[in-house]
């Protein structure tokens, strides 16, 4: 299957970068290489395109993508959350800029093998890197009530978390839930008609729960963060796409606590704790798509762009 991917808010992450032809640059989601492609269009043969990305096909079929472009190119199959030690690995200290698109690809959704999507049958997968042993099946067949319904409420800020919790407990008493459409159904059985007649698909914010606690997402994007952070050297700009509020809510903690790190009493008249700012919001509110970039593609929805640049 072709690997594809329709790049979010792509000229405005682009711009936010202030990308310098020589610089070292990281696309921490490398996908199908949307983003790395314009970073690419920008960088001189002495510029660095580092490409991270959990997903082998993802690589292969980025590095196919770029080919035609002069600049250096590296390719890392790894989490974006280990960008100290890839850089470390490659004798690189500080970078120039970096760019995470936090959003499922087009073609992970639209491949059925992977099992993220809950619009088609396939097996309970869900894993971005196929190496990985944790899978979406260990998840709904082995995890326990009290447990399942924990990570649909706080992953999936599902209101109907217990109920489809102790749905998925009972089905899984004859026999092991095995595919997507048998857990779609064992949703929609779980969340009564009335609740089901508006809002998005009944089973999203179960999938994406589960999505999250297969891949532990959030956990790696709090250590990226401020990882990201650390690596980008003076001047350097960190741009941050999100697709849901959970991610957005880390990105934009992150970014206020070192942007403003003080932690004296605020009825002091002075500073005493000595914490100094080492970075500066470059976006105060999120960048958002345009209604245009919507319409044309429906995924783009919910995307939100931070970004900071570190300033010491």
């Amino acid at each position: 299957m072709e690997f594809r991917h329709t790049s979010v808010l792509l000229s405005e992450c682009i711009d936010s970068l202030n990308i310098k032809p020589d610089g070292i640059y990281v696309d921490g989601t490398l996908g199908g290489g949307g983003h790395a492609a314009a970073i690419c269009e920008k960088l001189s043969q002495s510029g660095l395109l580092i490409g991270i990305d959990r997903d082998r096909d993802a690589l292969y079929a980025a590095q196919k993508r770029l080919e035609p472009y002069k600049c250096r190119k590296l390719f890392v199959q790894s989490n974006y959350s280990d960008i100290k030690n890839v850089l470390h690995e490659n004798d690189i200290e500080k970078i120039d800029g970096a760019t995470l698109d936090l959003g499922v690809s087009s073609f992970q959704l639209d491949n059925k093998e992977r099992g993220f999507s809950y619009m088609q049958k396939a097996p309970l997968d869900m894993r971005m890197n196929r190496d990985d042993n944790l899978s979406a099946y260990d998840v709904v067949n082995g995890y326990g009530e009290k447990e399942l319904a924990e990570i649909i409420r706080k992953y999936g800020e599902e209101k109907w978390a217990a109920r489809i919790a102790s749905f998925i407990i009972k089905e899984r008493k004859d026999k092991p839930i095995e595919n997507t459409e048998e857990l779609v159904e064992i949703i929609k059985r779980a969340i009564p008609a009335s609740a089901r007649r508006d809002g998005p698909h009944p089973a999203k914010r179960t999938f994406q729960a589960i999505r999250i606690e297969v891949n532990d997402e959030l956990g790696q994007l709090e250590r990226a963060a401020e990882e990201f952070c650390d690596v980008l050297a003076l001047g350097g700009r960190f741009a941050v796409i999100t697709f849901h509020s959970l991610e957005d809510r880390i990105i934009k903690e992150t970014f206020a606590r070192r942007a403003n790190p003080c932690i004296c009493p605020k009825d002091f008249p002075v500073c005493v704790c000595g914490r100094i700012a080492d970075i500066r919001k470059v976006t105060g509110k999120p960048i958002v798509p345009t209604s245009e970039e919507t319409e044309k593609n429906p995924r783009a929805r919910s995307a939100k762009l931070r970004v900071a640049e570190k300033i010491r």
